[in-house]
């Protein structure tokens, strides 16, 4: 990396300022969000907490692309997000962004191998690379010897695992999980948590990560916590 690029690199790989996101018009509006502003390192796992319709999944949603905000503005990785078309957040989201989901998401006649495979299978990356990135992935998350069962073979907590193993498939900078441990017990629960912990360190990604479980939160860099679509003081 040169000086200049090292000068110029964003110091946050997230950076909110006054994020609103209204749903509907009128008196019968539901404001989700309602300037939210806060930034997340490089290499930090940021945990959001909140009941049920704090906008914990409403922000998640938005800084993943999958929505855009009434107003404000979300930069992710240096990208400002207003900026781009939806090809443009179709490519952030298939290249620097991997996402964990509470239901895991495994595609049930795939192989664990093939699942973690999926997501460069749309990058077109040749099948030899991919099957080598995928078993090094299950390695990681320490599933090496189950790469080749499929989801309805593996446990709640197994299958969490080859979603996060499938989440870094693209090499992201930032990965947003939406209430990863919401299925599974609470020793399961803290081991998939734990395992996260140890991703972002080992792979220096930065992670968002949504959860109403407070002997989570320990293990993250730093807990924000939304009250009706606020950052509570």
């Amino acid at each position: 990396m040169t000086q200049q690029q090292a000068t110029t690199a964003p110091a946050s790989m997230v950076v909110i300022e006054d994020l609103r996101r209204s749903f509907g018009q009128g008196p019968q509006a539901v404001h989700a969000l309602r300037g939210v502003s806060f930034s997340a390192g490089r290499g930090e796992l940021t945990a959001l907490k909140g009941r049920s319709g704090s906008g914990k999944t409403t922000l998640l949603n938005l800084v993943g692309g999958l929505d855009a905000p009434t107003s404000g503005r979300i930069e992710v990785d240096g990208t400002d997000l207003a900026g781009l078309g939806e090809d443009g957040r179709l490519a952030l989201r298939r290249d620097r962004i991997g996402f964990v989901f509470q239901s895991f998401g495994l595609i049930p006649v795939l192989t664990a191998a093939e699942n973690v495979g999926v997501p460069m299978r749309l990058r077109k990356v040749p099948a030899k690379q991919r099957e080598e990135r995928a078993r090094t992935l299950l390695a990681l998350v320490g599933l090496a010897d189950h790469a080749e069962q499929r989801p309805g073979e593996l446990s709640g907590g197994q299958q969490q695992r080859v979603a996060i193993a499938r989440a870094l498939a693209n090499e992201p900078s930032l990965i947003i999980a939406d209430e990863p441990t919401g299925q599974l017990d609470s020793e399961t629960g803290r081991s998939v948590m734990e395992l996260l912990r140890a991703v972002v360190r080992s792979e220096g990604v930065t992670a968002l990560v949504a959860t109403h479980d407070p002997s989570l939160m320990e293990l993250a860099d730093r807990v924000i916590e939304l009250r009706d679509g606020r950052i509570a003081e």
